[in-house]
């Protein structure tokens, strides 16, 4: 009983805040999230002490060093974060935008108004960068959120989050417009999940198994940022350089993020398949390969199974497969992909027009690296998450993404006859 009193008190401040945020001026607005980027500079020092006891926890825990990097913070990533915050109070505020105004036969003007979505849950695992992203993201789409971060991110995430409602309370807004679960029982998101008269949108970001639990469990609408396994296929034309170059950042760069390439597809005549994987391996990269790929470097390259096809890594790990087509590169990718990024390295325009039209994933490149796939990269300042489902939003979800339309019109007196 406690524990739903709990969730229940936070859930129903939270949608008492939506109302005052969801009409708040576009300069308050901004003049708050300049606010908070300055306290994170700051508070720079403070962060960092608890980020230590998450990382120090994690370290005796034995986590592996890709989920520690994740979690770690320093001055460098807190920088980061505070110029992501002033970086989404620049952006135009697509709150009270009309569109698709049109004359109808009858004198009535028919338009779509952009509105919040009202209260958002999210919950994530263990990058609490995530924390101040959602919130500001949140804050200029004029939505209140509500944060449930991974336990092994506790103390950041308090942290953070006491910086959020210090910025909330000096701007005189609603301190619950930005909300916190601070308990990590396992039960209180079970409760969350069931909380539909307060929460609009529930936002899992994290494993395949937060994923499952979170849409298994819910009774609000879902939108899933599920996990990442995506492909780079190199095709018979690539330019060697790119093909190199892309693929080691694809992998190499940031191995334990979402848009991090997890297979590589290989043309079986691309001419330069030996030089390419030995430049992974050089960089530290696990190869596991189908049985054409063991013979490019004998000895250095494990056997791949069923289950490193459809596997999402997050770290130094790399499923390889040559084909014989880009038909056969597709078909894989339809197979075991989780539509979320894929990439075509092609000198071919037709074979790049047609990995376009008919690969079916969240964002498809040609000749660049999937770890593009970024609110920042994509111009929309952060980001909430991926999406990799088709409704509401798909790919990486900015301020837009976190309204929705409803109809305005204007009349002067008509009556439908």
């Amino acid at each position: 009983m406690e524990d739903t009193r709990y969730i229940d008190e936070l859930c129903r401040n939270a949608k008492n805040a939506s109302r005052s945020i969801a009409t708040m001026l576009t300069v308050k607005k901004n003049e708050l999230l300049n606010s908070i980027a300055g306290e994170l500079r700051r508070e720079c020092d403070y962060i960092i002490a608890e980020n230590g006891k998450d990382v120090e926890n994690a370290e005796k825990n034995g986590l592996s060093p890709a989920f520690i990097d994740r979690l770690l913070l320093n001055k460098q990533r807190i920088e980061g974060m505070a110029r992501s915050v002033e970086e989404i109070a620049i952006f135009d505020d697509p709150v009270g935008r009309i569109e698709h105004m049109k004359m109808r036969p009858s004198g009535i003007r028919v338009g779509q108004m952009r509105v919040p979505i009202g209260v958002i849950a999210v919950i994530f695992e263990s990058r609490p960068n995530v924390t101040t992203d959602i919130a500001a993201l949140c804050l200029k789409s004029g939505n209140a959120c509500i944060l449930r971060g991974g336990k092994e991110s506790i103390n950041s995430n308090i942290a953070l989050h006491s910086i959020l409602s210090k910025s909330l309370h000096n701007a005189g807004v609603d301190v619950s417009a930005v909300s916190m679960i601070t308990r990590t029982e396992h039960e209180l998101v079970s409760k969350l999940l069931k909380m539909n008269q307060y929460i609009d949108i529930v936002i899992p970001r994290g494993g395949e198994t937060l994923i499952s639990m979170v849409t298994r469990e819910s009774t609000i609408p879902v939108i899933k940022h599920d996990k990442g396994v995506c492909h780079t296929f190199i095709d018979a034309s690539a330019d060697c350089e790119i093909a190199e170059r892309v693929s080691i950042n694809a992998k190499v760069q940031r191995p334990a993020v979402c848009n991090a390439m997890e297979t590589l597809l290989i043309h079986s005549a691309y001419p330069k398949k030996e030089s390419l994987l030995r430049a992974l391996v050089e960089k530290g990269v696990e190869l596991r390969g189908c049985e054409r790929t063991l013979r490019i470097l004998p000895g250095e390259i494990r056997p791949a199974s069923e289950d490193d096809w459809s596997a999402e890594y997050g770290d130094l790990i790399l499923s390889v497969k040559i084909v014989d087509s880009i038909d056969e590169a597709m078909k894989h990718i339809t197979r075991y992909g989780s539509g979320h990024s894929e990439a075509i390295i092609t000198s071919e325009y037709a074979n790049s027009e047609r990995f376009l039209k008919e690969v079916d994933s969240a964002a498809v490149f040609v000749n660049a690296s999937t770890r593009f796939h970024d609110g920042g990269e994509f111009g929309l300042g952060a980001e909430v998450g991926i999406s990799t489902q088709k409704l509401h939003a798909r790919g990486t979800m900015g301020i837009e993404g976190l309204t929705c339309l409803k109809y305005v019109i204007y009349g002067s007196g008509q009556i439908r006859s």
